[in-house]
């Protein structure tokens, strides 16, 4: 006869354990905690992630990286995060702060790494004339060149960090490279039906030099890298003799910034305020720039009707 005696304790407590281990619940806790500093990264790493990687953003939706201010819950994320990506070039002025506060001891993917020359801003935060105080200009996701950068360095950084799902964070990220090359001739293509010589923008502030390199759009704007910083109200007026003298029409604010001046600009100048730009930051979910890709399948229209005014 066979034998139906009960199984012993040990046995059943392995076979449960199995079970557990096979479970949805266990399933999530074996996804990769990993912390994006704000919310465009946010938003690649959960494109090359996928399922595997559970995302928690420091600076979200419509929320000014430059002016931010971490919390304790911030911290605590980050305490528990085994990935933290950020885009470097000094960016997230207060991400070294609060990495040491957490404390963070995982592996940090920064976006930037393998950019040989990045483009520089005086010392009054301005790009243009280099000198002995220049500082990179860390915008550099405004080049979609650049942003397919991003893709591969957190690939090889999710790779690291989590071996078992290399081959899959591989897979999302050509997937995601090949939409983001389509997205970059696309891009190029819009930009061509403006004459060059229309080719000028106003906007909140300069953030937009990426864009102007790879693009061939030239941007001015009354301050500099920071949206804490303020003009002086000769930079303003200066700014208004130029748009007056070259008959610029296309003004912009983003979406994180307070429209006064730029709205003040427009009047004095006789131009046009045009849709709200996505720069530093996505929109809310839902909304015209959720993502990286709809980022600039918005902005670009825009910029683009904004230059056939001038």
């Amino acid at each position: 006869m066979p034998d139906r005696s009960p199984l012993p304790r040990r046995a059943l407590l392995l076979g449960g354990a199995a079970l557990l281990a096979g479970s949805p619940a266990a399933a999530q806790q074996q996804t990769l905690q990993a912390v994006a500093s704000f919310s465009i990264i946010g938003d690649m790493l959960r494109e090359v992630g996928g399922d595997r990687v559970e995302v928690t953003t420091i600076v979200g939706p419509d929320q000014d990286a430059h002016t931010y201010q971490p919390t304790p819950s911030n911290a605590k994320a980050v305490a528990a995060a085994k990935v933290l990506v950020v885009n470097g070039l000094g960016f997230e002025g207060w991400i070294e702060r609060l990495a040491r506060a957490a404390p963070f001891k995982g592996t940090r993917i920064v976006l930037t790494d393998g950019i040989a020359k990045p483009l520089q801003l005086d010392a009054s935060g301005k790009s243009g004339h280099k000198h002995a105080h220049d500082a990179p200009d860390p915008h550099t996701w405004q080049d979609i060149a650049n942003g397919r950068l991003y893709v591969r360095n957190i690939v090889a950084g999710l790779a690291a960090a989590d071996p078992a799902s290399a081959d899959a964070y591989r897979q999302r990220g050509a997937d995601y490279d090949r939409r983001l090359a389509g997205l970059d001739d696309w891009v190029r293509s819009q930009i061509a039906t403006v004459p060059a010589d229309k080719r000028k923008v106003i906007t909140g502030h300069d953030a937009f030099q990426y864009f102007a390199k790879a693009y061939g759009v030239e941007f001015l704007a009354p301050i500099g890298i920071s949206t804490d910083q303020e003009p002086s109200a000769q930079q303003v007026a200066a700014l208004i003799r130029q748009m007056q003298r070259e008959h610029i029409k296309a003004v912009f604010i983003e979406n994180m910034s307070n429209p006064k001046l730029v709205e003040q600009i427009a009047r004095d100048a006789g131009g046009a305020v045009g849709p709200s730009l996505y720069v530093d930051a996505l929109s809310k979910p839902g909304g015209p720039a959720d993502t990286y890709e709809k980022m600039f399948r918005h902005n670009v229209p825009a910029l683009v009707a904004g230059m056939l005014k001038n």
